[in-house]
């Protein structure tokens, strides 16, 4: 009974707060860095899932526990001795799980801020850039640990990493294991801001309060018209950009603004 009772502690959990309009998620196993077990990542798909349906949600803040924002998935345990998985596991659940993470966050309608202080590593680095804003200490260290552990990339990091910083840098960081400080990350644009660790979370919370305060609907059709114009061309670039403007001038938020302008105001939006 100890034994079983020390084993579920040591996964670790995702924390889930509501705080009006923002979801925060909190990544907690401080003991491994935040270090993501089969629970936490089972975690972090239902939220999300259920996130994305939730018309009083406006805003998703995910941070980490204590020093560090994650440092991947616990591959060390999950390869433990006598736990080894059977062959054609990893294609068969990763899809499902934390592909999905990445997934979810690249995809759904409500914006995505990450908080990141410490190590953001392997699957913890690929959250932090698949989020539409990611802002760091400056003691914040990025890594994709793949090549340099001896197995390819994965979590999206092929696809996320060219898009965000180009090829030569997207290989610097998957084919030489380069570690890049958050200054850099910055610089390159992998992530939104870096900070001063003792200005990380009065950026953040600015950050979240005028998302949560923005016209939901529009922002998401406009996040998802960016992530699917990457893949096309003009014209269909602009068709999607139609459809999703027909969507937001049916909302509340689309007339609020227009009387706004009128009225030369700014606007109150609530989302809908």
């Amino acid at each position: 009974m100890t034994n079983e009772k020390t084993a579920e502690e040591d996964a670790g959990a995702v924390g889930v707060e509501r705080d009006g309009p923002v979801l925060r998620l909190i990544i907690d196993r401080r003991n491994r860095r935040n270090a993501l077990s089969h629970v936490m990542i089972d975690t972090l798909v239902a939220t999300l899932t259920d996130a994305a349906t939730d018309d009083e949600l406006r805003v998703v803040h995910i941070s980490g526990a204590g020093e560090n924002f994650c440092s991947g998935v616990d591959w060390v345990a999950t390869n433990s001795a006598g736990k080894r998985p059977p062959t054609g596991d990893l294609v068969r659940r990763i899809p499902h799980t934390a592909h999905r993470v990445i997934e979810l966050v690249h995809s759904i309608h409500l914006p995505v801020v990450c908080t990141v202080r410490g190590w953001a590593a392997g699957m913890g680095c690929n959250l932090a850039i698949a989020a539409d804003f990611t802002l760091a200490d400056t003691d914040a260290v990025f890594w994709e640990p793949f090549l340099p552990r001896g197995f390819s990339p994965d979590t999206g990091s092929t696809w996320l990493l060219p898009r965000l910083v180009g090829v030569t840098r997207a290989k610097r960081m998957l084919l030489l294991g380069e570690k890049i400080d958050a200054a850099e990350a910055a610089d390159w644009g992998l992530i939104h801001r870096a900070t001063p660790p003792d200005e990380l979370d009065r950026a953040t919370e600015e950050l979240l309060t005028r998302l949560a305060a923005g016209p939901t609907v529009a922002l998401g059709m406009a996040k998802q018209s960016i992530h699917r114009n990457l893949r096309t061309g003009l014209t269909e670039a602009m068709d999607n950009e139609l459809y999703g403007l027909e969507l937001a001038c049916r909302t509340a938020d689309f007339k609020e603004g227009l009387a706004a302008f009128r009225q030369r105001r700014s606007p109150e939006f609530h989302g809908r």
